[in-house]
């Protein structure tokens, strides 16, 4: 029987409140879960909407759902990992057996995407405790951690030779991106690709654009530095969203028939609205970014119906996370995807704070918060 261990976390007490660095006691793993000591976090957004109540989750939790580690310890019954295998830590543990696993979408599963948000694992069961107080957990994983315990469907294999401060990346911004291009629109090698927003999750679609084959890739940013970024991972061209010079820009590379393809990852309602304008008769727009919870999005409604536009969604990145993910990890191994320029700072799990603050200034394509070494 493995025994329960104590570690340090940063926990959300309550909402409008920063974190704190304190020690929990984490339960040992139970029937197929999995206790996985991490070695990196990547800082998101959506733990800064959950941090400022935008996201609606119960506290006091610990955060985190962006993570890759190696293998401590297996409950009853896991057999897809063993001690000492390193992971990727997928917040979409999918069941295997609903209609939505069955037909490949797991990223859909009934069972898992309800209870996304609900602070537990899969089982209901919580694993963490602060004097004597059980914990709720956070998208299943609760990254932000030195170690945790997961459910075994959350645990993607991952080759040993890549850096895991890389591959905790691929747990969720990387995917999402980086499968909006490649899962959803299904890119094909010629078109012209306008990615609104550089940060993490637009970076990556803008690696998968250049990867596809695509003859122009517009990134849209108000940040001068992640324009640049933008440039140096695979952009053709960057755009200041201000001022129209969007539109006029693409209508330029493409004789005036707009992009075959757009991306909006920044989860702002009037930019759906700017990606459905460029975009071409018969083009695909894929929404990445999460709004606030009761936006609306208004579209020109003679135009959806007499251009043929795609309008859809992707829900991190449409994958099949135990064969994509370990794909994209090969594909940055290969020399093919620059995945490491998406770090622009590390931090310590005490700085953790320091790091939000860094995101929301802009300042960041992505933060990763370093745990045990990567």
């Amino acid at each position: 029987m493995t025994d329960g261990i104590n570690i340090r976390a940063a926990v959300l007490f309550a909402p409008d409140q920063a974190l704190r660095v304190v020690d929990v006691a984490l339960a040992p793993p139970g029937p197929g879960e999995v206790r996985v000591r991490l070695a990196a976090s990547g800082i998101c957004a959506s733990d800064w909407h959950t941090m400022t109540g935008a996201i609606p989750s119960p506290t006091p939790s610990v955060l985190g759902h962006e993570g890759a580690g190696v293998v401590e310890a297996i409950g009853e019954g896991v057999t897809s990992v063993k001690p000492g295998g390193h992971v990727v830590l997928s917040w979409v543990p999918s069941c295997g057996r609903c209609r939505y696993c069955e037909s490949g979408r797991p990223n859909l599963c009934s069972v898992a995407a309800p209870a996304l948000l609900a602070g537990t694992l899969v089982s209901g069961a919580r694993r963490l405790s602060y004097e004597g107080e059980a914990l709720y957990h956070y998208s299943f994983l609760s990254t932000f951690a030195e170690a945790v315990v997961v459910d075994e469907a959350s645990c993607i294999p991952i080759r040993d030779d890549v850096p895991l401060s890389v591959a905790a990346l691929v747990g969720c911004a990387v995917m999402t991106g980086f499968g909006a291009v490649v899962n959803r629109a299904r890119l094909e090698p010629g078109a012209t690709a306008v990615v609104f927003g550089a940060g993490g999750v637009g970076l990556s679609a803008v690696m998968a654009a250049r990867l596809s084959g695509a003859r122009h890739v517009v990134a849209v940013d108000p940040l001068a530095s992640k324009r640049e970024l933008a440039l140096e991972v695979g952009a053709s061209h960057a755009a200041d969203p201000s001022g129209g010079g969007v539109r006029a820009l693409v209508a330029d590379l493409t004789a005036g028939d707009g992009a075959d393809v757009v991306i909006e990852s920044a989860g702002r309602t009037e930019l759906v609205a700017e990606a459905f304008e460029v975009a071409r008769r018969g083009g695909t727009i894929v929404c990445v970014g999460i709004p606030a919870a009761d936006a609306t999005v208004v579209l020109p409604g003679p135009a959806l119906v007499r251009h043929e536009k795609i309008v859809t969604g992707s829900l991190y990145g449409s994958c099949r996370a135990r064969t994509d993910m370990p794909r994209v990890l090969d594909l940055y191994a290969d020399g093919r995807l620059p995945l490491d320029r998406l770090v622009t700072r590390t931090y310590e799990l005490d700085e953790i704070n320091s790091g939000f603050e860094d995101m929301v200034a802009g300042k960041l394509a992505r933060g990763v918060v370093t745990l045990t070494g990567s």
